[in-house]
């Protein structure tokens, strides 16, 4: 074990879904004599994946950022240096990276990796969110020795306009779980299950209930496609803060009969051949790894043009649609891709398969950054 490389993952949560199932599939394949994986969660709340992460031998620290944030730097450093040492400290949540850029530069950590998982939210700043992105910024600026993105949007939003300049940034795709793709469940007993008519059309969505994957305006398109199909059926599959609001919403329009909500689940490709279409109206993305999963299961798929082109893994799949074209605009798009036929799966899985999104490849080529430990700056 001498010649283990450990790395410190800063993840927001370990919670299903995002970042932290994708990292958690990662220790699952990953040589474990080579690479450690340890987590710091910046709170103290428990994660659906924790008991897991600790039976593959990693470690969980949980270390709250707030209210005092100088308390997380104390406990963070504590953590370097009873555990470590860490040859990597590799952070995901955008909001605190920059801090955490430099505290693990001071603990000299020589390999400090800033990972953006986000594109720009499109809110409004103000002043002090304004100032405290910038000081972030700088601080990755400044202390990061390797810059990663999950999309050339998402570089851009972080390392800035000139990112492709710099020889230490690059886009670094997550990857999906691309076997559990490979023998789909016929879509009859999954229908039974859920209630749902085995001729209806189903249109669905994966994701968490959060501002930026606009539930509410998908709920627009779905009364538009009520008014246009006879028997339709919509599948919301995931959870979050805003779920009440939209559950509520459901019910206003009168539509909570043809609405399944499934919570979180571990069975999502099973879902997903139940559906027909994949509506993804996302004010944006980081990159949209849910539209990479619908297209692998072999869904036409309707979303918008503010998600990275590079979730378009076979375009002829994707109608990308502009969220001013407005709802009855999303709603035909929806039908037309409904009257398509079924994509051929041996081809879709053979384009996904030689897509960066397969795990093999993401574990090899993050092996290769892991394995060249340094100490140079972005900047």
């Amino acid at each position: 074990m001498a010649d283990t490389v450990k790395i410190l993952h800063v993840v927001g949560g370990t919670v299903r879904g995002g970042t932290s199932t994708w990292l958690v599939d990662l220790l699952r394949h990953i040589d474990r004599e080579r690479f450690c994986f340890d987590f710091l969660i910046p709170s103290t709340k428990p994660g659906c994946h924790d008991n897991e992460i600790c039976a593959l031998g990693g470690k969980i620290f949980r270390c709250p950022l707030w209210p005092k944030p100088w308390e997380f730097w104390l406990r963070f450093r504590r953590i370097l240096r009873e555990n470590g040492p860490y040859s990597v400290v590799h952070s995901h949540p955008l909001g605190i990276t920059g801090y955490v850029m430099r505290l693990a530069a001071h603990e000299g950590v020589p390999m400090r990796i800033a990972h953006a998982h986000s594109a720009p939210d499109g809110r409004g700043d103000g002043l002090s969110r304004f100032c405290y992105q910038m000081l972030m910024k700088r601080w990755i600026d400044k202390y990061a020795t390797v810059g990663l993105g999950v999309s050339k949007e998402a570089n851009r939003a972080i390392f800035g306009a000139s990112w492709k300049g710099d020889p230490r940034c690059r886009v670094f795709h997550c990857s999906i779980d691309l076997p559990s793709f490979g023998q789909l469940p016929d879509s009859t007993k999954t229908r039974r299950a859920l209630g749902i008519p085995q001729d209806a059309l189903v249109v669905g969505h994966v994701g968490r209930f959060v501002s930026a994957k606009n539930h509410a305006f998908w709920v627009e398109v779905a009364r538009e496609v009520v008014q246009r199909h006879p028997d339709p059926w919509f599948m919301l599959v995931g959870d979050g803060k805003l779920r009440p609001m939209i559950e509520q919403k459901v019910r206003a329009l009168g539509l909570r009969d043809r609405f399944i909500f499934t919570g979180l689940r571990r069975d999502v490709p099973a879902l997903m051949a139940a559906m027909d279409t994949f509506l993804f109206p996302s004010y944006w993305e980081g990159l949209g790894l849910a539209l990479v999963e619908a297209q692998t299961a072999g869904l036409r798929c309707v979303t918008s043009d503010s998600v990275p082109v590079e979730a378009s893994v076979i375009p002829a799949h994707v109608t990308r649609l502009s969220l001013t074209a407005g709802a009855p605009t999303w709603a035909e798009a929806v039908l037309n891709a409904a009257t398509l036929p079924c994509p051929d799966r041996a081809m879709v899985w053979n384009i996904v398969a030689a897509s960066p999104f397969v795990i093999h490849r993401c574990i090899r080529d993050l092996c290769d950054i892991y394995s060249n430990v340094s100490g140079k700056h972005i900047h």
